[in-house]
């Protein structure tokens, strides 16, 4: 007859806390993520409130910006952990320019979810209608940002661009008259669309540089990276998981409706029309050998970054 070991049972109990996170001793990460309420940066929230973070031993601090250049401005100084929806062209500027930044993951793909209005009234019906008119995006270094300036140069435009925060504040300052041409994403204007007082004049996806290329980023900074990498594989790892639940679970759309106070249909829609699955897929940064010449045709390098440089800045961590 055996002996039963106590030695054994604890060898065994020590590897197994090893292997996963323990219970009641979460790791905290702040975010930064721009956009409160998009279908896509609602990732970490949606993922927080079905408890698929805290299954990985994570606590998610967030903090909302009005835009990409805010929540990498945020990453950059160390404020927080990781940006969530940083323009890809603000990135490699930030980079070039000798900036702590990495990037963990892509943040979204194609640009069909942005648009461009302006109010039914208007005689603005298309970009070439913006000659002297401004024309809006949200902050420095976002999505939005790079997409106007390829706007600009795509269509010689003679617009003044002018940074308005969200959506939210740019549709007021469309609808008061102090700025021609707004823009906006999914949930937000589509009442008014619907409703007919705003009319969309142009897509993200109207922009060549852009159509089809990862647009939004996810970025962590060096020191984070270096000193908690560990932390991050299992925030990519939740991340990705909830995503598969915001795709397959009705739970994850009626919590996403929740958080932005929109009908489940409207969530649904939202989600079907304008971010198919592949678009929000964090695992491949799609397009770069074009992207990296488009940042110097747009101006946000002085030079294409090297196969080198992109190495360095691109460290997504593998599917666990």
């Amino acid at each position: 007859m055996k002996r039963f070991s106590w030695v054994g049972v604890g060898l065994l109990a020590l590897g197994a806390m090893a292997l996963a996170p323990v219970a009641g001793a979460q790791d905290t990460l702040k975010l930064a993520v721009g956009q409160r309420g998009n279908w896509d940066t609602s990732v970490s929230e949606v993922g927080q409130r079905m408890g698929i973070f805290k299954k990985q031993g994570l606590t998610l601090e967030i903090l909302y910006t009005q835009g990409g250049g805010e929540t990498q401005q945020a990453v950059i100084s160390g404020s927080v952990d990781v940006g969530v929806a940083v323009g890809i062209m603000g990135a490699l500027s930030a980079y070039s320019k000798g900036a702590p930044v990495r990037v963990i993951g892509a943040e979204t793909t194609g640009a069909r979810d942005l648009y461009w209005y302006a109010k039914s009234e208007s005689p603005i019906k298309s970009l070439k209608d913006t000659e002297g008119k401004s024309i809006a995006y949200s902050t420095n270094g976002s999505s939005t940002h790079g997409i106007v300036t390829a706007f600009m140069k795509q269509y010689n435009l003679k617009a003044k661009p002018v940074g308005t925060g969200g959506p939210a504040p740019t549709l007021t300052q469309v609808m008061s008259g102090q700025i021609d041409v707004g823009w906006s994403a999914p949930p937000f204007g589509l009442d008014q669309l619907d409703s007919g007082q705003i009319r969309i004049v142009a897509t993200g996806n109207d922009a060549v540089a852009f159509k089809g290329q990862t647009v939004r980023l996810l970025i962590t900074n060096t020191q984070t990276l270096q000193s908690r990498k560990p932390v991050l594989d299992r925030f990519m790892k939740a991340y990705r998981e909830t995503i598969d639940q915001m795709y397959n679970d009705p739970a994850a759309l009626k919590l996403y409706a929740d958080f932005v106070g929109i009908t489940e249909a409207k969530a649904k829609r939202t989600r079907d029309d304008f971010f198919p699955r592949e678009a929000i897929d964090p695992d491949r940064v799609i397009g770069l050998d074009t992207i990296v010449q488009d940042a110097v045709a747009l101006k946000f390098t002085a030079t294409p970054l090297t196969k080198e440089q992109l190495t360095e800045l691109i460290q997504i961590p593998p599917r666990q």
